[in-house]
């Protein structure tokens, strides 16, 4: 099996629950649950094993604690080191990480326990179901720290909550309570904090009752109509990498660990 073994795992937690399911849980609390390179990395790996294991009919992705789902990239380690640190392959690969949550030919719940935030909120967006906690919490946060996902996090995210929230939870950066985020659309159901994951395992194991080749073809059928932005994801994060490297966007990390306001005006 290709990747990072679960048993080598230090970043995240992976499980196979009732011969039935997947429970992939961001193990990161002390930092919000936000990714580093190596996270990203066992987060491809846990759901390739997901994938090739027989008995698992979905994926439950969630976040350690009571705080965060996932607050996106660690930006505090990007301002320390300049990077999300070492990678398995020496590349960061958060793109790869978006299109296997797509291709993994079964469903995948996001169980959003606390802030989904940045990259988190890309993550939750890009799963097939969302169930959210009572004190869930969503927003974006790139612009602020000199980062953006021009791909699924915007285009995707608009054919979801409409082009104007799409533009407003981009362009204001304001945080959303699951109730708002469940009127918009951008979560399925929102349920009391102890029923979270109790509420996720129901759903995996009433879609386990179901033909697994119809719920891959309803999946790839329901993706194909937003595949092509892909190709858009691919020149976004091309871009991204070319302007992480800018003192435009060093100045937002910067900003961020020194827990002060960026200063963007020189760049208007």
């Amino acid at each position: 099996m290709p990747g990072i073994v679960p048993e080598d795992f230090t970043d995240i937690r992976y499980s196979v629950e009732d011969d039935t399911y997947a429970l992939v849980t961001i193990d990161r609390p002390e930092r919000m649950n936000a990714f580093r390179g190596r996270t990203v990395d066992e987060l491809i790996s846990a759901f390739k094993h997901a994938w090739a294991d027989r008995r698992v009919a979905a994926v439950v992705l969630t976040g350690a604690g009571e705080r965060a789902f996932c607050a996106g990239g660690d930006v505090k380690e990007r301002a320390e080191t300049g990077s999300y640190g070492p990678t398995e392959w020496g590349t960061f690969e958060v793109e790869r990480l978006h299109r296997i949550i797509r291709d993994i030919p079964k469903p995948v719940v996001a169980a959003v326990n606390g802030a989904a935030i940045g990259g988190g909120h890309v993550l939750h967006v890009l799963c097939d179901l969302t169930l959210a906690s009572t004190n869930a919490v969503f927003g974006q946060n790139g612009p602020r720290v000199g980062s953006f996902d021009a791909g699924f996090g915007t285009a995707y995210l608009a054919r979801i909550v409409g082009e104007k929230r799409a533009r407003q939870i981009w362009f204001l950066l304001d945080r959303y309570d699951a109730a708002a985020a469940e009127r918009w659309g951008l979560v399925n159901q929102v349920v009391a904090p102890e029923e979270l994951l109790a509420t996720a395992a129901d759903w995996c194991h009433r879609m386990a009752d179901l033909s697994p080749t119809a719920l891959r073809f309803l999946k790839h059928s329901f993706n194909a109509d937003s595949d092509h932005l892909s190709g858009l994801s691919h020149v976004a994060f091309d871009g991204l990498e070319v302007f992480v490297e800018t003192e435009e966007s060093q100045e937002g990390a910067r900003a961020f660990a020194e827990k002060r306001p960026p200063d963007f005006r020189k760049y208007r």
